[in-house]
């Protein structure tokens, strides 16, 4: 269990970085699931194969949701700016 947490983690955080948010709440997805199987390894086996891969879902889910709400914040900031700059213009869209 800790190599599956150790994976999904690693997955989690390069979803996270390199998509750059847009597939965020998958890597927030494997990343929880990741720490699921992280806390019952180091329950069962305590080692540091899974203190890494527990860790590692934890980064892997904050990163990917952190980059995932800023990737919504952006979208929502862009669109908000849009259309006022249109009522400003006296465009109606």
């Amino acid at each position: 269990m800790a190599v599956v947490s150790l994976v999904l983690g690693i997955i989690a955080i390069v979803i996270g970085v390199f998509t750059s948010g847009v597939l965020g709440w998958l890597g927030g997805i494997i990343g929880i699931i990741g720490i699921v199987f992280g806390a019952l390894a180091r329950k069962n086996n305590p080692s540091g194969m899974a203190t890494a891969g527990f860790v590692c879902s934890i980064v892997g889910t904050v990163l990917s949701l952190l980059f995932y709400l800023a990737c919504i914040a952006c979208i929502g900031a862009g669109s908000a700016a849009s259309s006022s700059f249109c009522t400003l213009a006296g465009i109606i869209l």
